[in-house]
């Protein structure tokens, strides 16, 4: 119960102070003040004190007036008396509070910056007591990170890195990380503080990271810090070859961690990745860091490893090899890009490996690299790569490899020019249509689904890149798909119903209106079917996207004649776009509980705070909002009914932060709703635009990310063209004036930060190439 009611006390202050604390009697907030101290120093029991320690920093954090202007100087008396007591649980206090509210000394830190170092530095060398060793690490971290645009500040405290150091090699003996994941944290905000010591930090990382005693969570924390550092400090690292040299051997190495599964060749569910295996965690260290430093340096340094790997006969090398080229294909794009062919070539041997999981690991590189590398992998190997996968669709005894087989089809089809699609179109239809068919009977006699999935988005992807072309096999493939969409109606088969669904629209939209007009009835009544059991699909079954897009493909075929569908389809695809998603607030207490709970994003605010994200459903919120922009602008006035309330969605999206494409979606949407909005008059058109406007041009004022705000300028523009002139007033010039202003200052500022870092000790030749890309 105690330790309950020090969570909803710190809680309570955390979220609703302004509403709680100034309402209490003076008398009442000095007793609560001087109480928390007290209990701290009789409290007996470690998790209660760190507890109220939080409290305190919770306090003393909302009473830093704006002036910064500490309101409960008493705290700070506490702090020093503490941490130079005999009393172990009291320096431990005085540091958990330091740690948790490293600001605690307001505008007084300068004054008190020499007696900071002080105490932390003494801490640090205390011997006796590993946890405050620990704790004094974590706070000086803290602090680092609290101030870490204070360059002469952080240059004072550069000598507290050793001990930050030395704290993170023995608490991870201790099976503590925690201060393993403060040094991940200067990596990733702070990379300059690590300089003085930086050849250190590093060694020490790649020991760590190559304890096999240690945890694969630790070993992995300890990679991490090198390869945060490849993204934030890239031509700091660069000078450290040696040390890159080393750590790409670790993370081939954790590639090879893969365990003996004797069902893995024929399950039918895909699993999710485990991202907590090593095996994962190194194919993704290593696709950052050849992202971050560039394919200059890492590919000579991993080609020999590769080589190595894949001429080794233990399965598991051969297998990590080939995800390891899978891996680096984006960073080494142009190093690989001249012996492409020489790769490619060794990489279709092993589509007749042995072992299938090699086999697989074959077919992930070669769509990587049809995908990474496009269209010029397509230009140079369309025949030796369809033909090779054909050829691997026919691995009857392993579904996973044909699964896979067909996934990499899709990713060469989806990038391949439709001339070089066209020769091979025949046989390719020939060998998916016989997949199918077979795949039909294992799904009716075995309940099997995997590799029908995706030979399903095989052909909607043939279908899509061939276009009129593929107008001779409709015949063949169309009474099969309506069949599966008739009859897949089991819970276990939403996944292969949504993805037929898709092939059939995809399909339709390739041959077009004229040929797909014989069917188009009847899927019409599929979809309507399907559309009026939309209430009663769970929120999380993946039809509702294939449903959503399939309709706006649906209106594209038919034109004007979709309209009369709009009042079934605009319900659910309302509903979906105007889902909210859950976010909160939290503190690093309780980041702890939930860090593991699904589906939630995180960002760091700093000051020990963390904003999180649910993301579940965003996707399908950006799909929707992609089709209500579909229909207004092939329905154009037919969709005048519904652009008010479109109108009243979208607009608030503009400050959507939370997911890009919606934001990218939104924005082109306006002059298009304007467009369908004219036929009901001018002054209908004029209200619309005076909801839009002011929108708009905040949108431009606010938006950080460069490629949305070009988007809304652009769709600003076309609003105007739309609206003609007088649509702004002299209010919009001033406020758009000063905008466009401030953007335009903002531009020669960065301009003249890039001739900065022409001048940094770091500057390299990749340095150049990253400002000239800005």
């Amino acid at each position: 119960a105690r330790q309950m009611a020090a969570v909803l006390l710190r809680r309570l202050l955390s979220s609703a102070f302004e509403e709680v604390y100034p309402a209490l009697s003076p008398d009442d907030q000095t007793s609560i003040k001087s109480g928390l101290l007290l209990i701290i120093q009789l409290e007996t029991q470690s998790s209660m004190r760190k507890k109220i320690c939080d409290i305190v920093a919770e306090l003393a954090r909302n009473l830093i007036d704006e002036d910064g202007n500490n309101q409960w100087p008493e705290v700070l008396k506490f702090l020093f008396d503490s941490v130079s007591s005999q009393n172990v649980g009291l320096r431990e206090a005085a540091l958990h509070i330091f740690w948790n509210f490293p600001g605690v000394f307001g505008n007084q830190q300068q004054h008190y910056l020499e007696v900071i170092k002080r105490m932390l530095v003494q801490c640090m060398q205390d011997q006796e007591h590993p946890s405050i060793k620990t704790l004094s690490a974590r706070a000086a971290a803290a602090f680092v990170l609290a101030n870490e645009h204070n360059l002469p500040l952080l240059k004072h405290f550069a000598d507290l890195l050793p001990g930050i150091l030395q704290a993170v090699n023995d608490s991870c003996y201790q099976n503590d990380d925690s201060v393993l994941k403060s040094l991940v944290e200067i990596a990733d905000s702070v990379p300059k503080y690590l300089r003085p010591q930086l050849e250190p930090t590093l060694q020490l990382s790649l020991k760590l990271c190559a304890d096999a005693s240690l945890s694969n969570m630790q070993r992995q924390l300890a990679l991490e810090v090198i390869v945060t550092l490849s993204e934030t400090a890239a031509a700091m690292l660069r000078r450290h070859t040696n040390i890159v040299a080393q750590a790409i051997p670790q993370m081939l190495a954790m590639m090879v961690d893969l365990e003996e599964d004797e069902d893995w060749a024929n399950a039918d569910e895909l699993e999710d990745d485990d991202f907590d295996s090593n095996a994962v965690a190194g194919e993704s260290a290593l696709d950052r860091m050849a992202c971050g430093l560039g394919g200059k340096l890492v590919l000579p340094m991993i080609k020999e490893h590769i080589m190595q790997m894949l001429q080794n006969p233990d399965w598991k090398y051969r297998h990590a090899g080939l995800m390891a080229l899978s891996a680096i294909g984006e960073g080494c794009h142009q190093q690989m890009e001249g012996i492409l062919n020489e790769i490619v070539n060794f990489v279709l041997l092993f589509l007749q490996d042995p072992h299938p999981r090699v086999r697989y690991a074959a077919c992930n590189a070669i769509g990587q690299m049809a995908t990474d590398f496009a269209p010029g992998f397509q230009k140079k190997f369309h025949e030796k790569a369809s033909t090779a996968l054909l050829q691997t669709m026919e691995d009857q005894g392993n579904q996973r490899v044909q699964a896979h087989a067909a996934a990499a089809l899709i990713n060469f089809t989806e990038d391949c020019p439709k001339s070089l699609l066209i020769p091979y179109l025949d046989n390719l239809v020939k060998h998916l249509h016989s997949t199918m068919v077979i795949k039909l009977q294992e799904l009716i006699q075995k309940g099997t689904k995997l590799v029908l999935e995706q030979v399903v988005t095989s052909i909607a992807s043939v279908a899509d890149t061939a276009e009129e072309k593929f107008v001779p096999y409709y015949d063949l493939f169309m009474p099969s798909l309506k069949h599966i969409v008739e009859n897949a109606v089991q819970k276990e088969l939403r996944l292969l119903r949504g993805k037929t669904i898709e092939c059939i629209s995809l399909i339709g939209l390739a041959v077009g209106k004229e040929k797909f007009m014989q069917d188009a009835s009847d899927v019409m009544q599929l979809l309507l079917k399907t559309q009026t059991d939309f209430s009663d699909l769970e929120d999380d079954d993946p039809q509702i996207s294939y449903m959503i897009s399939a309709w706006a493909r649906m209106c594209k075929i038919l034109g004007k004649e979709f309209q009369q569908y709009l009042p079934v389809v605009m319900g659910p695809l309302m509903k979906t776009a105007s889902i909210k998603p859950e976010v909160a607030l939290l503190d690093t207490q309780d980041m702890e509980n939930m860090s593991d709970d699904d589906g939630w994003e995180f960002v760091n605010l700093g000051d020990q705070q963390s904003f999180g994200i649910k993301t579940a459903g965003l996707e399908e919120k950006a799909t929707a909002c992609q089709m209500l922009v579909c229909y207004a602008k092939e329905l154009k006035e037919g969709f005048v009914e519904y652009t008010e309330q479109v109108v009243k969605l979208m607009v608030p999206l503009l400050k959507f932060y939370f997911h890009d494409d919606i934001l990218l979606t939104n924005s082109p949407s306006m002059p298009l709703l304007l467009e369908c909005a004219r036929v009901r008059g001018p002054e209908y058109l004029t209200q619309m635009w005076h909801f839009m406007c002011d929108a708009l041009i905040k949108a431009i004022g606010t938006e950080p990310d460069s490629d949305v705000l070009s988007e809304i300028m652009h769709s600003f523009a076309k609003c105007i063209d739309v609206m003609g002139d007088g649509c702004l007033n002299n209010e919009h010039f001033e406020e758009l004036g000063g905008i466009l202003k401030g953007k335009l200052e903002e531009h020669f500022k960065n301009q003249e930060l890039r001739q900065v870092k022409r001048q940094d000790e770091d500057y390299d030749e990749q340095v150049e190439e990253s400002l000239q890309d800005e």
